[in-house]
């Protein structure tokens, strides 16, 4: 079976939270984030550092305009 390709819109507390959701979960993929008010360094940081729910154990960069978390 095909993971599921989940587009976030929005990239808030909940739009964070379905991200991290999806990449506990090997039967889904994040395929696109859209929020077109938040900066992509500001991006990497709130998924990075949480404050709420700790900060993310994977990687999470900027590379080439995209975020990239564990390499995807």
């Amino acid at each position: 079976m095909a993971p599921v390709a989940i587009g976030i819109n929005g990239f808030g507390r909940i739009g964070r939270l379905v991200c991290r959701a999806a990449f506990a979960n090997p039967n889904a993929t994040v395929v696109a984030i859209n929020d077109t008010f938040m900066d992509l360094d500001y991006m990497v940081y709130l998924f990075k550092y949480d404050s709420t729910h700790g900060g993310y154990k994977g990687t999470v960069v900027a590379e080439d305009g995209n975020l990239v978390i564990d390499g995807h």
